[in-house]
């Protein structure tokens, strides 16, 4: 066994993990474009994005660049009666592609903690006007994180069972389809003057499974919430920064969200941020004399001047128009590849949205913990692709840089794993 993986087994508790069964972990000692290096030599596709957070490729230059000048420069500051350059611009670059609604910028660690921030905003909303909503609105397999509040809103899973009693109540809605839209839209007019929000992943539900649904039917669902004052809240953790084909997968919606969250690709996957933004109507119902209209949410790297610096630096690339033409072609390649596999026997469906695609493996019973997860990400593991199934549904989501020859060999890997799995 290699030095690093004894030390690492002698010290560290992974995420995700049973540590008993599990196999060692992967040394990776290097990463460069779609690619990750393992101390023994490996050559691995990254063609999940380490957790689908790298849109540029691994050890991206120019985001070293900005973050070698910006540690030179200043490396963090407390952000409470504080501020600094590169929080600013991060704040104007970021309002400058979302839609026009949001108004204000507030800054956390991760995915979970946005979407805590977001939810706590919802909830002191209603409390600082003097109402008491505090019902929460989210669909049955959703996944938003993995602190309290987060779990709380994710539909109730293995993952949540040991903390369920202690997890708030909240109002669960199935997936829109034309024939449920009706009721969902019911569900709602009958809960409205308890309910709080509406959380939701736009278009995709990523941890549930990759699970796709109409961007017309969830543009109904919020023109509703509207009508009736329910708040919204779009979770583009996972679906921000092109994932989908565009920038946003709020962006094809008609009807915006009162408050998003941002993480993962925010960075282009370099360092840990979350932002929460939200609109002016959020925003003044905190502004008061009474000091107990406060939001009261902080952390001790809020803002961290070294993330900022590079997810500005992210910002920049994203921009550029490669960028946006990359997107395009690894969407038109996926697009491509569920043609050509979409009535493969031992598949039940494909899914593809923008970057993503996703291919159920028939089964019996679909489970999270079926072995066909780890022989699926063994066999792609020895084909040097880091493919990591939920269960029996198996999906890429590449760095923006990945080659069509490299995708050409993800592809040709699967059918291969078709074949004989």
């Amino acid at each position: 066994m290699k030095d690093l993986v004894r030390r690492d087994l002698q010290h560290i508790w992974h995420p995700y993990t049973q540590m008993k069964t599990a196999a060692p972990p992967i040394p990776v000692v290097k990463g460069e474009g779609a690619y990750l290096y393992t101390e023994d030599g490996r050559k691995l596709i990254d063609a999940v994005s380490s957790w689908w957070v790298n849109i540029h490729g691994h050890s991206h230059p120019y985001i070293a660049q900005k973050a070698f000048e910006q540690l030179q420069q200043l490396e963090h500051v407390i952000f409470a009666g504080f501020t600094h350059p590169q929080a600013v611009t991060l704040a104007e670059n970021l309002l400058s592609i979302l839609p026009a609604n949001q108004n204000k910028v507030f800054y956390s660690d991760n995915g979970s903690t946005a979407v805590e921030v977001a939810i706590k905003m919802c909830l002191q909303y209603w409390f600082n006007k003097g109402h008491k909503r505090q019902r929460i609105l989210a669909f049955k397999d959703a996944y938003h994180g993995d602190t309290f509040g987060a779990m709380a809103v994710s539909g109730r899973s293995a993952w949540t069972a040991p903390f369920d009693a202690l997890l708030f109540d909240v109002e669960f809605l199935d997936l829109p389809t034309k024939e449920n839209i009706g009721a969902l839209k019911s569900q709602i007019s009958n809960l409205k003057s308890h309910l709080a929000c509406f959380i939701f992943e736009p278009l995709i539900l990523g941890s549930g499974g990759m699970l796709m649904y109409d961007a017309d039917l969830l543009d109904d669902l919020l023109q509703h919430c509207h009508k009736e004052e329910v708040l919204t809240i779009a979770d583009e953790v996972m679906t921000g920064f092109g994932r989908t084909g565009k920038l946003f997968a709020t962006d094809y919606l008609n009807h915006k969200a009162n408050i998003m969250c941002f993480s993962k690709g925010l960075t282009g996957g370099t360092m840990a941020l979350g932002i929460t933004t939200c609109t002016a109507q959020i925003y003044e119902a905190f502004l008061s004399d009474d000091k107990l209209k406060t939001l009261f949410h902080g952390h001790s790297f809020t803002a961290n001047p070294v993330a900022c610096a590079v997810a500005n630096a992210s910002f920049d690339l994203l921009i550029q128009p490669q960028t946006m033409a990359n997107i395009q072609r690894i969407q038109q390649k996926h697009q491509d590849f569920k043609t050509r596999i979409q009535n493969h026997s031992k598949l039940k469906e494909v899914r593809q949205t923008g970057t993503i695609i996703a291919m159920e493996w028939r089964m019996e019973a679909t489970s999270y913990f079926s072995d066909i997860r780890d022989r699926l990400y063994n066999y792609f593991l020895a084909q040097n692709i880091i493919l990591r199934p939920l269960g029996n549904i198996l999906y890429i989501l590449p760095p923006y840089c990945i080659s069509n020859e490299d995708l050409d060999y993800v592809y040709a890997k699967i059918e291969e794993a078709l074949e004989v799995i």
